[in-house]
């Protein structure tokens, strides 16, 4: 009964998730189809189970039966404690799930994280850091496909004069901005996100930041540019969501030691949060 138990529950969970569309919260859609299909696989588990459990419950009343005329069987030794820890962690998640809403990572998260602005990513062990602000994603490509799909990018940017920076130009727009910033000096630049500020940089700067997804919530990384205010424009709360354009430029950014793009913003608005705030990464 306990396996049918928690079984019906991931099932649920992840219907839930589904209905509700939570679940692009947790994973890339790109893989959404693996999550819908185990509402099926788990279903299908389920009742599984309880054609067990109701076949269990038969022979144990045939064994009472048979008790009551003379014959005497050994009987395991009771561990109903082992079973109630067992499967108790395993519902945890389940029942976490269902019941506590869903969080959505914001500028709170990047403090609480450890997205710390003044260090560089250890280039020992890449897949162990979260991404900031540049995108990268020469970690899932070999060499000649992403040399194929970063000139492919390089080609199709620059031939803009106006680059909006939505959801499905994300990942790859500002990467390509990233990756070859003096093509794009002096182009107009959009991008929505929210707002996040570090002590290193100048009171009428901040960061506009999204959270994008490559595979799922775990790996998710903090995408974004440094944005340059005039000085009667630069008064945003933190974790404000906003959309700013300007042209853009470079600058010397210390902690990452190298040069970045930034934009020098002519106009911006405040913005309510999106139904779904995250970006996800494309693939090709």
């Amino acid at each position: 009964m306990l396996r049918f138990i928690v079984l019906f529950g991931f099932a649920y969970f992840f219907m839930k998730l589904h209905a509700t569309g939570d679940i692009s919260k947790y994973i890339n859609m790109k893989y959404a189809y693996l999550s819908f299909s185990m509402i099926f696989a788990m279903g299908f588990l389920c009742l599984y189970q309880l054609v067990k459990w109701v076949r269990a419950g038969n022979e144990a009343h045939d064994h009472h039966h048979a008790a009551h005329h003379g014959h005497s069987h050994e009987t395991d030794e009771n561990t109903w404690y082992k079973k109630m820890f067992t499967y108790g962690m395993i519902l945890i998640p389940v029942v976490t799930g269902i019941f506590l809403p869903v969080a959505t990572l914001n500028s709170t998260v990047v403090k609480a994280k450890g997205f710390h602005f003044s260090m560089i990513d250890n280039d020992k062990d890449q897949y162990a850091n979260h991404q900031i602000l540049r995108p990268n994603s020469s970690l899932y490509y070999d060499k000649d496909q992403y040399t194929e799909m970063e000139s492919s990018d390089l080609k199709k940017y620059s031939k803009l004069q106006s680059i909006v920076l939505d959801d499905d130009h994300y990942f790859h727009g500002l990467e390509t901005i990233y990756n070859y910033p003096g093509n794009f000096i002096g182009k107009k630049v959009a991008i929505k996100g929210f707002v996040y500020r570090t002590d290193d940089i100048k009171a009428n700067q901040l960061f506009v930041l999204r959270f994008g997804i490559i595979h799922c919530i775990a790996d998710a990384g903090v995408y974004g540019m440094l944005v340059d205010f005039p000085d009667n424009m630069a008064n945003v709360k933190e974790n404000t969501w906003i959309e700013v354009e300007g042209k853009l430029d470079t600058t010397y950014y210390t902690p990452f030691k190298e040069n970045i793009p930034y934009l020098k913003v002519t106009s911006y608005h405040k913005s309510s949060e999106p139904k779904d705030p995250y970006v996800y990464r494309q693939y090709n």
